[in-house]
């Protein structure tokens, strides 16, 4: 009698178990712990990028970050010094805009702790003009604006004398300046007007000068007719990347390495020949 009585209670304390919701077996799944689990692996990338064409390959890559499990931040910039003080104080965690030979000079500078971690594009630097259809067309003393980056000048340089119009004493390759020109039989002016990078479309626009060297992402941010204005352009064997670079501690940091295989896909690819027409050059790898 006392058995049958135990074997009562046990099966009435199973059924109030049960009606509370209390065994394991019941408890409906509602996918909590698995979205907890996506939450919690999800990770926002902070790049810093110049707006054109930087933050627009930037932008076509989020949604492909993101099935990967990134959360792409883009913080644009408008020119070529915040994005790598930005980066040295961990505002950023890579940025997207500079060339091997910028990030050099800038490294011995400002003694920055940075690596590239890849390449992606490539810019030409064009020779722009409202009133020569050529450089050879460029009149005695003609005055050729530029950038004030001296890195830039070792890119234009070489424009003007493989055309003939300058001789450098440089090897092709290394870092050339004014200081470099050994004949020029037109005596063109070069550097007597220079300007910050991001003002040399308006000084284009404005007339200024017989001939304007802007960086591609200006002429493009500028809305500068490249097809119509474009003069002369850097050789594509000579072209110059533009670079992801990361703090070195962060060079082999997944999140990173994961953002340059997405840039370096086929669909990015795809889409700089497509949005771009040739001004901006995607590097196949």
């Amino acid at each position: 009698m006392k058995k049958f009585l135990h074997l009562i209670g046990a099966a009435t304390l199973a059924l109030s178990l049960a009606a509370c919701g209390g065994t394991d077996e019941e408890a409906p799944d509602t996918g909590a712990d698995e979205a907890g689990e996506a939450q919690e692996e999800a990770v926002t990338l902070s790049v810093g990028a110049s707006a054109v064409p930087h933050a627009e390959i930037l932008e076509a890559a989020k949604p492909l970050l993101a099935e990967e499990g990134i959360e792409l931040e883009i913080v644009p910039f408008q020119d070529y010094i915040l994005p790598n003080h930005a980066l040295r104080d961990g505002d950023i965690d890579a940025n997207y805009f500079q060339t091997p030979g910028y990030l050099e000079m800038q490294i011995e500078e400002n003694d920055y702790d940075f690596v590239s971690i890849g390449e992606v594009h490539a810019e030409p630097i064009g020779i722009y003009s409202q009133e020569y259809s050529s450089l050879d067309e460029l009149p005695e003393g003609a005055n050729i604006i530029m950038s004030d980056s001296i890195s830039d000048h070792g890119r234009i340089l070489p424009i003007f004398e493989r055309a003939g119009l300058i001789e450098l004493d440089v090897a092709e390759g290394e870092l050339a300046t004014v200081d470099n020109i050994v004949s020029n039989p037109k005596n063109l002016r070069f550097g007597e007007t220079q300007v910050e990078a991001r003002m040399l479309a308006p000084s284009f626009e404005s007339g200024e000068g017989d001939a304007v060297a802007i960086n591609t992402n200006y002429a493009l941010e500028g809305g500068i007719d490249i097809e119509q204005y474009g003069i002369a352009f850097e050789g594509e064997d000579v072209l110059q990347p533009n670079l992801i670079v990361v703090r070195a501690e962060d060079e082999e940091r997944p999140e990173v390495l994961k953002l340059l295989e997405v840039l370096q896909s086929e669909e990015i690819e795809q889409f700089i020949l497509e949005t771009y027409n040739g001004a901006v050059i995607p590097i196949s790898q």
